[in-house]
């Protein structure tokens, strides 16, 4: 990548000043949470500072600034949606689902405890989610409630939650998996919960038009499908020590994928036709908007 790029020069120190930002936040809830049971607390704790990107946080915290709502109004909705993609990666990577050892370089929740303070670690993560937006004092209620129901409905069975059954069941058929199939799995599995970040980071707006919120749900449809495709790149052209998990282990599953369906190249040419949609959807907004342009480009362009 040149060393020009805007994604060096102004991205990554915004990612760094928002991923200080949320984790202090992420720190705080977490000191607040009562520590009666000690194993648990520590769980919790381990799960949501194990290394994450945060991007879905970043999402957030990008969509306030194009908007120009002030950064700490989207403190409590940035920690909710990382709860939530926390809680979602602590259960699937118990036995049960995808029975992985290896979260960003690190054992598992269920490796480093147990598989029962694992599924009690997801599910107190995802519950901490919604007490943090109901609590959230900067917010109207009607944000707030607006908040709730969509952070609920990208979790359950419209979002994460059915795009997890539908991988499940997947699993070891790959060969007939069409590419429309495939799409809808990681729309749901992935992009419902990227997309809710980019909504709760508008709704942090109180008067935030239709068409506004509108577009940027389509820049974050776009954004969540080219994030699937380039992480089903790097399983094939990537290592164990730089993802930080499994290499390979989509092929090792059977698992259907878009390098599987499109070969290689036609999987990165859909990655970048994902990245010139998601430009499109946000020719209606000035230059508070281009982080998350850039953003997207970063996407497509990561190692790991």
């Amino acid at each position: 990548m040149p060393a020009a790029s805007p994604i060096n020069n102004a991205l990554k120190p915004l990612m760094h000043s928002y991923r200080q930002q949320v984790d202090k936040a992420l720190e705080q809830i977490l000191n607040n949470t009562p520590d009666r049971a000690a194993e648990l607390h520590q769980a919790m704790h381990y799960s949501v500072f194990n290394g994450g990107k945060r991007v879905r946080p970043l999402l957030v915290y990008l969509t306030g600034q194009a908007l120009g709502v002030p950064a700490a109004h989207q403190d409590m909705p940035a920690c909710a949606v990382e709860f939530i993609h926390c809680y979602s990666l602590v259960h699937d990577d118990m036995p049960a689902m995808d029975d992985d050892e290896l979260r960003r370089g690190q054992p598992t929740c269920h490796k480093k405890f147990s598989e029962a303070t694992a599924l009690l670690t997801g599910d107190a993560l995802q519950t901490l989610a919604f007490e943090t937006l109901a609590k959230n004092s900067l917010l109207n209620d009607t944000q707030k409630l607006a908040m709730v129901k969509i952070l609920a409905q990208a979790s359950g069975i419209a979002g994460m939650a059915g795009g997890q059954a539908i991988d499940l069941a997947a699993t070891g058929q790959a060969r007939s998996m069409t590419l429309d199939e495939l799409k809808t799995m990681h729309e749901h599995k992935t992009g419902a919960l990227i997309r809710a970040s980019v909504q709760l980071g508008g709704l942090c707006q109180a008067d935030i038009s239709t068409d506004t919120l509108n577009a940027l749900d389509q820049y974050a449809r776009n954004i969540g499908l080219s994030f699937q495709i380039k992480d089903d790149i790097l399983d094939i052209e990537s290592d164990t020590a730089t993802l930080g998990k499994q290499q390979g282990a989509d092929i090792s599953l059977n698992k259907a994928t878009y390098p599987a369906l499109l070969g290689l190249d036609g999987a990165k040419a859909m990655a970048q036709q994902c990245h010139a949609q998601a430009l499109d959807s946000l020719r209606g907004f000035d230059e508070q908007a281009d982080p998350l342009r850039w953003l997207s480009e970063y996407i497509i362009m990561r190692e790991y």
